[in-house]
């Protein structure tokens, strides 16, 4: 049985305000299990009318047309079904840039934010310099790095061309100025890599997400966002394992391997690149939420 139209043509005298269908909208969403509601109703209607939400707060009390209503409807739907808030709107938020999503990639989080930081804040302001983005998706990490960094080349690689296809336009939305060092190479891990070809960083968000425990994520995770870009076997070490075991070769001396890994992964991680013998350092970092989940090392 299809779920119920959301709520917007209730016969009553009262005008739809602004206000009006946000606590609506909001209410519908909850019951079906979403999220910040509210939040997400605010987004959509925004969406709807091409505005803001700044813009919705300012005019609380402004009766919507029907029309206005109708736009919203197919989100609302679409966000019961409980799509991604970014995938309907089909943006993202990432530090500095305002990214195209849909789901072909995985959507940015903060913690990959954070991973972005830690790259900066241990290259510091030498340069110029080379890095590799393995799993580049929407390609967040790889632009945010020539936006940001000392970066004069980055090679973003993903076993997608699906995802290329979404790094590729959202290299377009740049000034030509930041986006003109980045080079995108489609390939599993450091396959596209040519033999002896050295960078100063590589850096990761690659799956890690164990098969067996799918169940445990949202809806909105495990239903819409890519596999390829989640899983990682039955412990969820096989791709950071990789990554571990390949980076050396494609690191300078002193080079930086950068990864984000899963809650509760990172201390495993830590041990496995100090038993490794090819790490002269190993350090992690915190993500917004006080978790540990990024693993930055030093090739010896």
């Amino acid at each position: 049985m299809s779920a119920p139209a959301p709520p917007a043509r209730a016969a009553t005298e009262d005008p739809w305000t602004v206000l009006r269908v946000i606590r609506s909208s909001a209410e519908w969403l909850a019951d079906r299990g979403v999220d910040s509601p509210r939040l997400d109703a605010e987004h959509l209607l925004a969406h709807a009318l091409g505005t803001t939400r700044l813009q919705l707060y300012l005019q609380y009390d402004r009766p919507l047309a029907e029309e206005e209503r109708a736009a919203l409807r197919p989100l609302l739907r679409r966000r019961g079904r409980r799509e991604p808030l970014q995938y309907v709107v089909g943006r993202a938020a990432f530090r500095e840039l305002d990214l195209v999503v849909d789901p072909r990639v995985l959507i940015p989080r903060p913690e990959t934010e954070v991973l972005v930081q830690v790259v900066l804040d241990e290259v510091g302001d030498e340069g110029p310099l080379r890095a590799v983005d393995v799993g580049t998706g929407s390609g967040c990490i790889a632009l945010s790095l020539l936006r940001e960094g000392p970066f004069q080349r980055v090679v973003a690689i993903d076993a997608s061309e699906e995802a290329l296809q979404v790094a590729r336009a959202n290299a377009g939305l740049l000034d030509p100025s930041d986006a003109e060092g980045l080079e995108l190479r489609c390939g599993l891990g450091f396959e596209p890599l040519g033999h002896g070809e050295r960078f100063d960083v590589i850096v990761s968000n690659p799956p890690y997400v164990a098969a067996g425990d799918e169940s445990d994520l949202a809806p909105e995770i495990r239903e819409w966002e890519p596999r390829l870009a989640l899983y990682a076997g039955p412990t969820g070490f096989d791709v950071l394992d990789a990554l571990v075991a390949g980076a050396p070769d494609h690191l300078s001396a002193g080079g930086l391997l950068a990864l984000e890994v899963g809650d509760g992964q990172a201390h495993a991680l830590a041990g496995r690149i100090e038993e490794s013998g090819r790490y002269r350092s190993c350090s992690l970092h915190r993500d917004l939420s006080g978790r540990t989940r990024i693993v930055a090392a030093r090739t010896a």
